[in-house]
């Protein structure tokens, strides 16, 4: 896009640090923490993802929009993000399945964009003073009047966005992924072992990517997805083989009705598997406690592992489950971040209990760690098994 005839917009960080840069996407004003992706491609996916609800999206990637964006792509009904910061942009799309522009598709859904600033620059900045809420803005292009209103900003922590983001309405999953897309020779192989034994699988929406749910048709489960504050009751009315817990944003410490719930959920031996909020759900639900990362994980690139075996895994979360109140002998760590040796594995050595930091769904990233869901299907078999042989 030519700066010439580019509208003039700021960007304004917390601490006072100012950027100008030109806008893309929508005009107006928008607030959030500024987070950075290191990922080199799938800002489609990125911006849908209900995971950073309440965020403006920082991309290393030195220029965002070249395929443009499609349907099939987003990971939810619309983008999430609060704002997307750029170092340049391509308004002009090169690429068969695309169907509308990134700057058009930020418009259509009133989404604010910056490009033109020096985004190395700013996520320096970030990783030493770590991630801070700030403003992007077309309309205030005075610093000290958007500064005002950054700071008034609610911070991260201690919200509850899973709420905003969860799904109203009780709804089943049947699309797959598909198959043009399929990258696992064991989906076939499993579903087929399968037959009419269809498991049933309680998807509790935290904020969940639909590539998630596509992973678990893919296996040939039946996919329940329930909002966040569903009473434990009502799931278990539908007989579920197994639980999913799915990721979200916000705070994980504040969502107190899903810590309840999966508390109550434990109770009920059913297999429980849970992805980056989910895994923070489950962690407090049998007694651990989370903190907030300086900058958090976001990209495809991160290393997981634990015993010599290394996965590379997509990451995206803010918070992080605290090891030192890992108290419970029960309670296994399976993976950390080996970058900073951050919890992002955790399992229960007696109960089909476990889950990850990452995104094993990947979309986008690598397909490393797919098998945690082939490893979520046995223990739902087996559990099932097991109540067959006990009735």
């Amino acid at each position: 896009m030519s700066p010439a005839t580019a509208q003039p917009a700021l960007l304004v960080l917390a601490d006072g640090t100012v950027y100008q840069g030109y806008s893309f996407g929508a005009l107006g004003t928008t607030i959030g923490e500024v987070v950075f992706n290191t990922g080199m491609t799938g800002y489609q996916e990125v911006l849908t993802d209900p995971s950073y609800c309440g965020q403006i999206v920082l991309f290393t990637y030195p220029e965002l929009g070249n395929v443009g964006v499609n349907p099939e792509d987003e990971e939810s009904s619309r983008p999430y993000a609060s704002g997307a910061i750029a170092r340049t942009i391509s308004p002009r799309p090169s690429n068969w399945r695309s169907a509308e522009s990134l700057p058009s598709y930020l418009k259509r859904h009133q989404i604010p964009g910056i490009y033109g600033v020096d985004t190395r620059a700013i996520v320096r900045h970030i990783r030493s003073q770590g991630a801070m809420n700030g403003g992007i803005s077309t309309e205030i292009l005075d610093p000290a009047e958007l500064l005002q209103q950054v700071q008034e900003a609610k911070p991260m922590a201690g919200q509850n966005l899973a709420k905003a983001v969860s799904t109203e309405d009780i709804y089943e999953w049947t699309e797959p992924t598909p198959d043009i897309w399929e990258f696992n020779p064991a989906t076939e192989n499993i579903r087929a072992k399968m037959g009419d034994k269809t498991l049933t699988v309680v998807a509790i929406d935290f904020g969940v990517k639909r590539n998630i749910l596509r992973r678990l048709a893919s296996f040939g489960c039946k996919v329940v997805v329930v909002p966040v504050g569903t009473g434990i009751n009502t799931i278990m009315s539908y007989k579920p083989d197994g639980i999913f817990l799915s990721n979200g944003p916000g705070d994980p410490a504040a969502v107190t009705e899903g810590v309840e719930t999966v508390q109550a959920l434990t109770q009920q031996d059913s297999p429980i598997f849970g992805i980056c909020m989910g895994h923070q759900i489950l962690g407090q639900a049998l007694g651990a406690d989370t903190f907030k990362l300086k900058f958090g994980h976001r990209g495809l690139n991160q290393p997981a592992g634990l015993t010599g075996k290394v996965e590379i895994t997509s990451q995206n979360h803010s918070f992080a489950l605290t090891e030192t109140s890992l108290a419970d002998e029960t309670l296994e760590v399976t993976h950390l971040n080996l970058n900073d040796r951050t919890i992002a594995g955790l399992r229960h050595r007696d109960l089909p209990f476990f889950s990850v930091q990452y995104h094993p769904e990947a979309s986008p990233g690598p397909h490393d760690a797919d098998y945690l869901f082939e490893n979520f299907i046995r223990a739902m078999q087996s559990h099932r098994q097991k109540v067959a042989s006990q009735s």
